[in-house]
């Protein structure tokens, strides 16, 4: 007896239930989710991403940081992402609905960043972490984003935003390390990761 049709669609209707259940079902739940009023003055939250910002997210993604970054704090019992300080709260959908891509992620290699605008609010710090992360965190093993910054010869006054290396870090006299346009974005998107915002969703 001949069993291949009833096989065929029993593989299926497998794949189309799961389908359905994985994907179609949590696309049509979330597409409609819109900012959220939050706060004394009424704020909507999540912003939109804008300006450099935008431009940062670009360089993000085109240099593969998602491959050892997250943006996602996890809930309570699921990892120990609030011992380490990573956020108040979890992140929920609506945190992503402006994000094109979602950077979810792929691996924890290096720390979550979903909020390391509130934890790390220092523009020159994240200069000096992408030029060399040695230099604030000895002993990194993520690799140095140097060619997002330009060598350059000092003509009169050093440049107002020119690099203040240690001493075991320094170039040669008389010339300076400045952040090109790439590198002012790709910090303008980081100091934006900011979800401490309070959400309906993820108090529950």
């Amino acid at each position: 007896m001949n069993h291949g049709p009833l096989i065929f669609l029993g593989v299926f209707f497998t794949f189309a239930s799961s389908w359905l259940a994985l994907v179609f079902t949590p696309y049509v739940q979330l597409q409609h989710l819109t900012a959220a009023k939050s706060g004394e003055t009424a704020s909507s939250y999540p912003r939109p991403i804008a300006g450099l910002a935008l431009v940062g997210q670009r360089v993000y993604s085109r240099d593969g940081c998602m491959y050892c970054h997250t943006q996602q704090v996890r809930p309570e019992g699921f990892g120990a992402d609030f011992e380490r300080g990573w956020g108040p709260r979890r992140t929920v959908a609506r945190d992503y609905i402006y994000d094109r891509p979602v950077m979810l992620g792929t691996m924890r290699t290096g720390p979550d960043l979903a909020n390391i605008g509130v934890r790390q609010p220092s523009v020159e710090w994240h200069h000096l972490h992408l030029y060399n992360p040695r230099i604030t965190s000895p002993g990194s093993i993520m690799p140095s984003y140097a060619f997002l910054y330009r060598k350059q010869k000092i003509v009169g006054q050093p440049s107002d935003d020119a690099l203040e290396l240690p001493e075991e870090y320094a170039i040669e006299p008389g010339y300076e390390i400045v952040p090109t346009e790439e590198a002012r974005a790709l910090v303008a998107y980081l100091l934006r990761q900011d979800r401490t915002y309070p959400l309906p969703e993820a108090e529950q």
